[in-house]
């Protein structure tokens, strides 16, 4: 997974993949290499809200914990600890989703496009731990 994210980052950010980033359709794209751009795109919007969420999750987790007695404190170590594992679970299944085009130009589309519907789902899972109090 981190190769491909490798190859991509070196696509979009060369000299060639900026200016194709530039012109990239992403509400029509036509290409495989625009479609990919975008998907790209598409993952590190909804990683930049991920991160948003998690941060407020975290001082939220923080904020029950205060109160608690020692024995009984834990949210803030608990939600690390299960979005350490949502990332190991979310990048397994997207490297599986990815084997429908094993080999082929969409494999990479098929991932990223995995890992963006995933992680904007764990966000929703995130804001719900916040915004139910």
């Amino acid at each position: 997974m981190r190769c491909f994210l490798f190859a991509v980052s070196l696509v979009l950010f060369s000299p060639a993949g900026l200016s194709q980033a530039q012109t990239a359709k992403c509400s029509d794209p036509q290409t495989t290499v625009e479609m990919k751009m975008c998907a790209h795109a598409a993952y590190k919007a909804a990683d930049q809200d991920l991160n948003a969420d998690y941060k407020v999750a975290k001082k939220f987790m923080r904020t029950l914990d205060q109160d608690l007695p020692i024995e009984l404190k834990g949210a803030e170590k608990s939600l690390l600890k299960a979005q350490r594992i949502w990332i190991k679970f979310r990048d397994a299944q997207c490297r599986l989703e990815g084997f429908a085009a094993r080999g082929g130009t969409m494999e990479g589309l098929l991932i990223t496009s995995c890992l963006e519907r995933m992680t904007r789902s764990r966000s929703e899972v995130l804001r719900i731990l916040f915004e139910q109090n």
